[in-house]
């Protein structure tokens, strides 16, 4: 459930520290140049340039009392958040984020602006809303969507894929004859997994699943759950709590974390549990 803020735009803090991702500014450079341009002229801003993840952390831990403002792509927003929610200051913090780069999808779904100047804006004047999160077992977290095999329709960023795989992924493809269901890709055939949804089993080991989903349920405080059956018709409902177990499986975080293999996961639904300033 998204949640209006009591805080507006000029409530915010007006002291800012602009974490400006690395690979943001290698990829482009204006859009950064931009952005901490209309930063600094509308606030107090310290800017700092993190050459990797554990400068990146560090600098969010020594912000005090200054408004982190991430200028990056997806992974640098789910960066920032996952470190906040280990340190359990989550609650207290407003982020804001100015997308930098091509993968900035779940930026844009959660309202972002796509401009460097209006995303600075908003920044600036914005108004904070909270958001839910997914959290697992593991301590990670979802802002957008979850997803379970098959890997075919979900493809792995550049270099994570094993070579083997790419491999057999290329063979297939130049057989195939005609077209067919899509499957998970680690095994060659659908998996078998257990999918329960606030303790309510939906598919047990015994129907091969190709897919699963977990998405918010805007406005609602649960999540989506979806489910696509190899031999039956596919599934949907909405819960607080959805655990996923059997064999081995892998798991996609907002089309950029991967996570496992694992035998089981839990993902529950915490509503309000982040603050993002939007337009």
């Amino acid at each position: 459930m998204d949640l209006p803020s009591d805080r507006t735009g000029e409530e915010l803090s007006r002291q800012l520290l602009v974490i400006v991702d690395p690979f943001a500014r290698r990829t482009d450079g204006e859009s950064v140049r931009i952005a901490k341009d209309v930063l600094c002229a509308g606030a107090t801003a310290k800017v700092c340039l993190p050459d990797g993840p554990e400068d990146f952390a560090k600098a969010l831990a020594k912000r005090g009392a200054r408004r982190p403002v991430v200028v990056g792509d997806d992974r640098a927003l789910l960066r920032a958040v996952s470190l906040l929610h280990r340190e359990r200051e989550l609650s207290g913090a407003v982020l804001s984020m100015v997308p930098v780069g091509a993968g900035v999808a779940l930026a844009r779904s959660l309202g972002v602006p796509s401009g460097a100047v209006a995303a600075a804006r908003a920044a600036l004047y914005g108004t904070e809303r909270r958001l839910d999160l997914l959290v697992d077992d593991s301590d990670g977290v979802v802002l957008g969507d979850l997803r379970i095999p098959p890997l075919a329709e979900s493809p792995a960023p550049p270099g994570t894929e094993r070579p083997w795989l790419r491999t057999c992924r290329s063979l297939v493809r130049s057989i195939a004859a005609r077209p067919v269901r899509p499957v998970p890709a680690d095994s060659g055939a659908p998996a078998r997994l257990r999918v329960e949804a606030d303790g309510v089993t939906l598919v047990d080991l015994d129907q091969p699943v190709e897919g699963v989903r977990v998405g918010p349920a805007t406005g609602t405080g649960l999540a989506r759950v979806e489910v696509r059956c190899a031999r039956t018709a596919d599934l949907s409902t909405r819960a607080r709590t959805v655990t996923v177990s059997g064999e081995d499986f892998r798991y996609r975080s907002d089309s950029v974390a991967i996570g496992g293999p694992v035998r089981t996961r839990t993902w529950t639904v915490r509503v309000g549990a982040w603050g993002l300033a939007l337009p």
